[in-house]
């Protein structure tokens, strides 16, 4: 993908490397939540499952809007390739299937500062824990869609739908874990007729 060796390592990823990054800070806001910040049982599964389900919306934005959007000129399209057009292009390469740490960790500061400027500090903890829980859930549910043999139907549902994404309508179906969103927005796959 790159020219520079370098660059183009940096740009591949194991799967499990998010996990190594991510738990470690799940558990380090839930922790914060029970024993520091002294919250509630309510307080911390309420926003914890609140920062899961936000996570699918924010989930849905960022692969509709900003993996999907192709700046002008020839850096716009550098960028989208970079971004997220490799993976279409090259669906099944199993390095850049998983957010690279170095977009994945500014993205997560960014987050968490947003978090706790809208929620403060305390509330922002469960509910960061949980918004991170989603990313974790959905890069690992990305992976296993273009990567395990499933015999569950949910999981093979979520499969199909994913490479109907890939294969057939890129411009429709962009949630990955779940189609919520695409029904909310419009953006389910049209019929073929």
């Amino acid at each position: 993908m790159f020219k520079s060796p370098v660059l183009d390592k940096m740009s591949r990823i194991h799967w499990s490397v998010p996990l190594f990054i991510f738990v470690p800070v799940v558990l380090f806001f839930l922790f914060r939540s029970i024993f520091q910040l002294h919250l509630n049982a309510l307080q911390i599964i309420g926003f914890y499952i609140l920062g899961l389900f936000a996570w699918s919306f924010v989930e849905y934005v960022l692969h509709r809007y900003v993996f999907h959007t192709e700046l002008p000129g020839k850096i716009g399209r550098r960028i989208h390739f970079v971004v997220h057009g490799v993976h279409h292009d090259y669906p099944n390469d199993t390095h850049r299937l998983v957010m690279v740490p170095s977009l994945s960790i500014p993205l997560g500061v960014l987050f968490y500062f947003l978090c706790w400027l809208v929620l403060g500090p305390n509330l922002a903890s469960p509910f960061f824990a949980g918004l991170v829980s989603g990313y974790l859930i959905y890069d690992m549910t990305h992976y296993a869609i273009h990567h395990y043999g499933f015999k569950s139907k949910y999981w093979i549902r979520l499969k199909v739908y994913h490479m109907k994404h890939h294969y057939q309508q890129p411009h429709r179906g962009y949630g990955v874990s779940s189609a919520l969103w695409d029904s909310i927005f419009h953006s389910k796959f049209k019929e073929n007729k």
